[in-house]
């Protein structure tokens, strides 16, 4: 998968805001610009580190498994880092 477009980085930044001002009652010292350098800092570093993610799983799923899924899992499991009910909150039931 490549780099998201410009207007698809605009669209996680939105919806990373929405997110925040709808599930956070802290008010964080980020602002708009430093969200959105972060969503393209991320966003490259996902692009230039994907060899080295598919390095790490496991066989056979690593050459099994096809790009979206194994971004799916990545996702998943960045999600559940965030907090169990989040990660509900994008795959339903979990447990």
């Amino acid at each position: 998968m490549a780099e998201l477009s410009e207007e698809d980085r605009l669209k996680v930044w939105r919806g990373v805001m929405r997110f925040w001002s709808a599930e956070f009652d802290e008010l964080t010292d980020v602002e708009k610009a430093q969200l959105k350098s972060a969503v393209d800092a991320t966003d490259t570093w996902i692009e230039n580190n994907q060899a080295s993610f598919n390095s790490a799983l496991p066989d056979p799923f690593k050459t099994q498994a096809t790009l979206a899924q194994k971004t799916l899992v990545f996702c998943a499991v960045s999600a559940a880092r965030v907090s169990i009910p989040f990660l509900r909150k994008m795959f339903g039931e979990v447990d």
